[in-house]
């Protein structure tokens, strides 16, 4: 059996990033660029008021002098004049600093009597002028490397785009297969139940910036499965659902070769989710998830969410942390084992309570856990207090 780190490797290696496509800024939240962007324009692109007040030449504007105003700025309405000795304008917040201004004496410092004002002796010596430039210039790179934020739109329209080049979303067809699934809200036979993982794992890659294709539940028939994947000929990446195994009616493997899949692997030393499998499928990656509910959803963090970023030009490798242990952990079997845990962050580090019950059937488990304690193959038994890897849930 391939370890984890292998099989993530394997199926990354035939992976490149996905075409692009231009989208207006108000559909660009969670995109990622395609290429580099940089500033069309200088911000500010003049110096600007910090505050209300008069523009003054400092020299001539301290403590008990009076100044005639001569005119008035406001944001986007400048005044074109040149300042001159003992002269003043009123500006506001925004407004372009006239020529010859080199200080803004705020409203507060400035006592005024018809078309003069008087300097407080209390008055600010902050010259309150935002520099040219002084948040980017023209020609500045956009700093972003990840999924475009609120923080970043706001950035980018500042830098004068309206529409931005990104990766296309990665199309995903996620195919469940089995006699015994039926969708939610249908009324499950004696022997059936609910099909919840393509619905987990379709909200999991919409997140990652994917766009997952649900199609039907596949019965444990060879025909069913293959009228089911004749659907999924136009996509980038294929899941399949339970059926990946070898038992009598797992046929998913068998049917997919029979189609034409290349089987990079199958079984990885990992818990939960040792029946993994992945290949290439008529020149389309397909990687073959376990049936269990927290098999799946687990595989799709450690396999399937990777093959996402690397899709989208990210880097495609989990983020592993380090912290402690907040509870005794048994001794761990040949396998390395993903377990549910809870993780809060303290003063003193990232605390992890290993959840007690870890069967792989079990969801509400997986719900209530926000990261997964990783114990390598045949770790000894840990205190708590002992250092433990894990991988946070997104």
């Amino acid at each position: 059996m391939l370890s984890v780190a292998e099989a993530r490797a394997r199926i990354l290696s035939g992976i490149r990033p996905v075409g692009s496509e231009e989208v207006s800024l108000l559909d660009a939240a969670g995109r990622v660029l395609a290429e580099p962007l940089t500033s069309r324009r200088t911000q500010p692109p003049f110096a600007a008021s910090a505050m209300d007040g008069y523009a003054v030449r400092r020299s001539y504007s301290q403590p008990g002098m009076t100044l005639r105003v001569v005119g008035e700025a406001a944001a986007g309405r400048g005044w074109t004049g040149t300042l001159g000795p003992g002269e003043a304008v009123r500006i506001f917040t925004g407004a372009p600093v006239p020529e010859g201004a080199d200080d803004i004496l705020i409203q507060e410092d400035a006592e005024r009597n018809g078309d003069t004002i008087t300097v407080r002796e209390t008055r600010d010596q902050a010259r309150h002028i935002r520099p040219a430039g002084a948040d980017f210039a023209a020609g500045a790179p956009f700093p972003g490397l990840g999924p475009l934020t609120s923080l970043d739109i706001a950035l980018l329209a500042a830098m004068n785009h309206a529409h931005l080049p990104v990766r296309r979303k990665p199309v995903v067809a996620l195919i469940p297969t089995g006699d015994e699934l039926v969708p939610p809200g249908a009324a499950p036979g004696p022997d059936q139940i609910v099909s919840s993982n393509n619905y987990g794992l379709a909200a999991m890659l919409a997140q990652a910036g994917a766009a997952p294709r649900l199609l039907p539940i596949a019965s444990d028939s060879p025909d069913s499965l293959r009228a089911t994947l004749a659907l999924a000929s136009d996509v980038d990446l294929i899941v399949t659902l339970g059926g990946a195994s070898v038992g009598d009616h797992d046929l998913v493997q068998e049917t997919a070769i029979a189609e034409g899949l290349t089987l990079d692997f199958y079984k990885i030393a990992m818990r939960p989710g040792k029946p993994l499998m992945a290949g290439t499928l008529r020149g389309t990656p397909m990687i073959g998830l376990p049936g269990n509910p927290v098999s799946a959803m687990v595989c799709g963090v450690i396999f399937v969410l990777p093959v996402i970023r690397a899709y989208l030009g990210l880097p495609p490798d989990p983020v592993i942390r380090m912290g402690r242990l907040a509870n005794a952990v048994p001794a761990n079997g040949p396998r390395e084992h993903y377990m549910r845990a809870r993780l809060t962050e303290t003063a003193d580090g990232p605390l992890v309570e290993v959840f007690e019950r870890q069967d792989s059937s079990l969801l509400h488990v997986l719900q209530a856990a926000n990261c997964l304690a990783i114990r390598p193959p045949r770790a000894p038994a840990s205190e708590p207090g002992d250092a433990v890897a894990f991988l946070p849930l997104p």
